[in-house]
């Protein structure tokens, strides 16, 4: 989610929107990395330093990331994600636990039937630290598989995670 959440906002050119908590708090904005301050961590103890070039190119954008995934997951994400309600997912909202393990998934498309007025939607994942992205099967409905359907009640279930309702939120 961080990694796709990161790649959306520098691709929309709103890269100074990126910023992930990790789990002490601690807010880790891409503007300060692209000035050249870097992240220095001792024990519980974060703090910026000017140690690092300024710039944006790919490979300090990656070597961001990379820093954010050491010290940020599902439990600091999920913190820092805003509550979604209803059925009915949009793009980009994300089934999140936070924990050790925790899990996500992120909504990556959405249809709709407008006969029926029937809303579906894709859902995929990764791990940590940011892998290959895969769309998930439907385990609950074969015939719809990929796709899950809006009004699935009270509880999501995918190949691998069981999500309540609750569980669904947006990034802000």
């Amino acid at each position: 989610m961080i990694r796709l959440r990161a790649e959306y906002l520098l691709d929309q050119g709103r890269g100074d929107e990126i910023s992930f908590r990790f789990g002490n708090g601690f807010k880790a904005a891409y503007f300060r990395w692209r000035r050249g301050e870097r992240i220095a961590v001792r024990g519980s103890d974060v703090r910026w330093t000017a140690t690092g070039r300024t710039g944006a190119d790919d490979r300090g954008f990656w070597d961001y990331l990379e820093t954010v995934f050491a010290y940020a997951g599902t439990a600091s994400l999920e913190a820092e994600l805003a509550f979604a309600t209803g059925d009915d997912p949009d793009i980009g909202d994300v089934f999140i636990r936070g924990g050790h393990p925790g899990h996500a998934v992120i909504v990556v498309d959405k249809a709709g039937d407008p006969a029926t007025g029937r809303n579906v939607f894709l859902l995929a994942q990764s791990y940590m630290p940011a892998q290959e992205i895969q769309v998930l099967v439907n385990p609950n409905d074969s015939g719809l598989s990929p796709w899950y359907a809006a009004g699935f009640g009270s509880i999501l279930r995918t190949p691998e995670w069981t999500f309540a309702a609750a569980e669904l939120k947006r990034f802000k």
